[in-house]
């Protein structure tokens, strides 16, 4: 019994070997795709800083070159995700009924929906708007020496976050079915929410300013708030189900002492 216990045990192991090396192999030639259109995404990238007028820089020899490398990994990650997410729901599809791999396989989908959503809400929003609105700040007299390296370093470092911080209604949303939440505790937790969005904006994005972090900080409290919503909605539709399986459950016992009744009166 317990060689058949290590026997699984093993081939889970396995299994999980074989999950992460199609994961890292998919991110590797994704990569490799992505750097034919590294020159094309990092002219997208630039565009906050070329429409103000200034101009990108690199100061070392595989500056230019680490950072299209850097790049393109990055993007791979992206391209290469619906594959790792794909390989991980084959990973543990074995261990759920049917029901639960129909519920698990729309969350992979919608999880992946919401990440990229956060990530071009992130780039073509507060992004775009906050690199124009910093560089504002040295005026005509200072002429800003950007570095392609630590632009794009501050590009992803930024914008990945918020791929990770739309995944919040949805989360949210399956913790409320679950019953985990409800709707009176995630009003009672706004001050905590204002506090944690302002904490992980300057965890996430540290920057001497404070104008970055609460970029961050901002969205961050409005998916709270549109997460609250979700709640709201959710638990009202618990109640309504609640109340309407009741008033069934009350009329079949009517139906059932009428049942009685009748039998008795034929006796």
């Amino acid at each position: 019994m317990l060689e058949d216990q290590d026997q699984t045990m093993m081939e889970h192991l396995e299994e999980l070997r074989r999950v992460l090396i199609i994961s890292l192999v998919a991110t590797v030639i994704m990569a490799g795709v992505c750097w034919f259109f590294s020159d094309r995404i990092l002219e997208i990238i630039l565009q906050p800083v070329l429409a103000t007028g200034n101009k990108m820089h690199y100061i070392g020899i595989m500056e230019a070159l680490m950072t299209k490398i850097k790049l393109s990994f990055f993007l791979g990650f992206l391209a290469a995700l619906p594959v790792i997410l794909w390989q991980f729901w084959s990973f543990i599809m074995p261990a759920l009924r049917k029901v639960e791999r129909v519920y698990f396989t729309l969350f992979v989908v919608v999880s992946y929906v919401f990440f990229i959503g956060g990530i071009l809400f992130s780039f073509y929003t507060v992004f775009s708007m906050g690199v124009k609105f910093l560089l504002h700040f040295g005026g005509e007299e200072l002429l800003p020496m950007l570095t392609i390296g630590n632009y794009v370093s501050f590009a992803m470092m930024f914008i990945l976050p918020f791929g990770i911080i739309f995944e919040l209604p949805l989360a949210v949303f399956i913790l409320a079915q679950l019953g985990v939440i409800n709707y009176e505790w995630m009003v009672k937790k706004r001050k905590m929410a204002i506090l944690i969005s302002v904490v992980a904006g300057a965890v996430l994005v540290p920057s001497p300013d404070i104008i970055t972090p609460l970029m961050m900080a901002a969205p961050m409290y409005l998916l709270f708030e549109l997460s609250v919503s979700i709640v709201k909605i959710v638990d009202w539709l618990k109640k309504r189900r609640a109340k309407k399986k009741a008033e069934e459950e009350q009329a079949e016992e009517v139906q059932e002492e009428n049942n009685v009744t009748g039998t008795e009166s034929n006796d």
